[in-house]
């Protein structure tokens, strides 16, 4: 591509000028007037890129490039490295019908610089840095944390959004029957609730997203992720292992050893008008607000305030495995994090990690239970979660040196065969933890004793691990921005992360380089270079959601990109245009800014949209899920 790394001072200054120039216009007077350039726009990774890594743009044209050429410029103004855009890598929009890569990776000394493209297209970025990935990325895991904080429920609650204590009632818990709902994937409760049991202390916890319901299923998966953060790469920070021992809490509240019973949800998301009461997705409100209700058996806001408990199963039963395998994978890794300052809690953790894993139906499975609905969580897959399980048991075994480390090997072995051998393959995201329970059996098969009769080998699993990056990796070349994800689907952000933080796994398991770029790639995208220009990391980089569905950043933070607002919090981001059909404002939400609704309108596709508002659960709804692989891949990209 030509580049020149730096400039002489006085070409420098005629480049910037010339750009400049051309950007504005033709001179008054001129003999013969150039034709005025084309308008674009350019994206990137607002944060910023390590010094040593790939570094890619994009210019967003109204035609095709031609000639343009981009220069970066630093902090001073001085060009530090210039080049000819990059091949156009398709058409956006009836708008944006050009999107040509920029490729800067040449640039590898630190500061803060910008783009500007000049000639056929006028174009500037926003500033971004260059820095090393210590100086970089340990900040973005520090947001996620704060994040976590704000998530809290129950009687202790950092003071972030000016958070209080909530939902103390959830000590003394009533525990209800399995609800049933109105028609296939329905969330409207078809029948009132039963009570079975009771009470029980399940305060505590995160709320799931930004309503006030509470799930063992995604509290287990983030949980798992923070511990992985925790365990290897952020030893010593404090905030994020008050956060760990929080989740772990309340999991162990969670679960009853002694009835042999998995709780799996607090609260209920929808209420029934025909049965007379309302559920947590009815009611606009702070969560302490439930705390102050005064009611009755039959108020209809008795189920926001004395909020139901749903089971697994009932007491002594098998559980659905993929809660099982989960739930006892948080457990066995808080026993590796405690077996380094608390060997008696650690082993406490094993066993609640053993005795729950021991539970798992691995025969006529049927319907996983995730949530009440299904379809709030639709999981199809469970061998992933039972290798995941297995094998974090293995290795809290051998920090404890228990006996039982290499049967719990042997078995992590046989659910990574049946994994490999179903119907149900993805990547990292909620419903498959595959990736997580790979890289961390392939470095058990080769740092441990000998297993006796594994089932796979390290080799298989890592050849699964790079079908999962193909499976990004092929989409991702076709695509404009090189996004590996469908804009159309949900999930984007998450997903993406998933896709970053498994590269580095990979890279880390084999040395071998060749999706690193990939990855990086992916945490672009989600960092701004995307055709929105946006993170969607609250918080994070120069454009980033301003109002987001939740309730507790609505209703007492900024709307408008302020200091108060949700950082650190990763949301859905982009999602088919037939969702945001019938989106409207929630009863008592505060109504974002009119100059915020449509800001990213012009970017928008006819299937795929992003919409920075309160109504728009589609695009800008957090969850914690989300943030849990969001800082997962910040951490692995930190080095640390």
């Amino acid at each position: 591509m030509g580049y020149r790394r730096s400039l002489p001072p006085n070409r420098a200054i005629a480049a910037v000028v010339g750009a400049c120039l051309v950007a504005a216009g033709p001179v008054a007077g001129s003999a013969a007037a150039a034709p005025k350039p084309l308008h674009g726009v350019v994206r990137l990774d607002q944060v910023g890129y390590a010094t040593s890594e790939h570094k890619q743009a994009f210019l967003m044209a109204e035609a095709p490039a031609g000639t343009a050429r981009f220069t970066v410029v630093d902090a001073r103004g001085q060009a530090v490295l210039s080049g000819r855009v990059g091949r156009r890598t398709g058409a956006w929009n009836d708008r944006y019908r050009a999107v040509h890569r920029i490729d800067f990776s040449a640039l590898r000394r630190a500061g803060s610089y910008r783009i500007v493209v000049s000639g056929t297209v006028a174009a500037s970025s926003p500033r971004f840095r260059v820095a090393t990935r210590h100086a970089l990325f340990p900040k973005l895991v520090d947001d996620t944390v704060r994040f976590f904080q704000v998530q809290r429920d129950g009687a202790h609650v950092p003071r972030r959004l000016d958070r209080q204590p909530s939902h103390l009632t959830d000590r003394r818990a009533t525990v209800y029957d399995t609800p049933v709902f109105e028609g296939e994937g329905g969330d409207v409760p078809a029948a009132p609730l039963d009570p079975v049991g009771g009470p029980v202390d399940v305060e505590g916890g995160w709320f799931d997203a930004g309503d006030f319901v509470k799930f063992t299923h995604a509290t287990a998966y983030s949980t798992a992720e923070l511990l992985l953060v925790r365990r290897s790469l952020d030893r010593h920070n404090r905030a994020l292992a008050g956060e760990t021992r929080h989740g772990l809490r309340w999991l162990d509240k969670m679960w009853d050893e002694r009835r042999k019973t998995l709780y799996v949800q607090v609260g209920i998301g929808t209420g029934s008008e025909e049965f007379g009461f309302l559920g947590d997705h009815d009611v606009w409100r702070l969560p302490e607000a439930d705390d102050a209700l005064r009611v009755r058996p039959g108020d209809p806001e008795y189920f926001i305030k004395y909020r139901p408990v749903f089971r697994a199963a009932p007491p002594g039963r098998p559980i659905s495995p993929n809660l099982a395998g989960r739930v006892a994978a948080a457990f066995a890794l808080g026993a590796q994090v405690e077996a380094r300052h608390d060997r008696k809690r650690a082993r406490g953790l094993l066993r609640a990690a053993a005795s729950v894993f021991a539970m798992a139906r691995t025969a006529r499975v049927g319907e996983l239970v995730t949530a009440f609905p299904h379809a709030y969580y639709p999981e199809d897959s469970w061998q992933d979660d039972m290798e995941f399980g297995a094998v974090e048991l293995a290795l809290a075994a051998r920090a404890l040196h228990d006996r039982r480390a290499a049967s719990w090997l042997r078995a992590a072995t046989h659910w990574a065969r049946e994994y490999l051998g179903s119907e149900h393959r993805d990547a990292l995201n909620l419903y498959d933890t595959s990736a997580l329970a790979h890289a961390d059996l392939v470095r058990a098969l080769r740092r441990g004793p000998p297993v006796p009769g594994p089932e796979v080998g390290a080799r298989q699993l890592v050849t699964d691990l790079r079908r999962q990056l193909e499976s990004g990796a092929g989409p991702a070349r076709d695509e404009p921005f090189g996004s590996a994800v469908d804009v159309t689907e949900f999930d984007a952000a998450t997903r993406t992360f998933g896709f970053a933080a498994t590269a580095r796994m990979y890279r880390r398991l084999t040395g071998d380089r060749s999706y690193d770029a990939f990855g990086t790639h992916q945490r672009n995208w989600a960092l701004g270079a995307n055709a929105w220009g946006t993170t969607f990391v609250i918080g994070e980089g120069s454009v980033f959601p301003h109002c987001p569905q939740h309730q507790v950043a609505n209703l007492a933070g900024s709307l408008t990109g302020g200091r108060n607002v949700l950082v650190g919090a990763v949301v859905n981001g982009p999602n088919g245009a037939e969702n945001f059909e019938d989106i409207g404002i929630p009863d008592g939400a505060r109504a974002c800014p009119v100059d915020g609704v449509n800001r990213f309108a012009a970017f928008d596709r006819p299937d795929a949209r992003f919409l920075d508002d309160v109504r728009a659960w589609p695009s800008v709804e957090p969850a914690i899920d989300f943030t849990s692989t969001g800082m997962l891949a910040f951490a692995l990209a930190a080095g640390r």
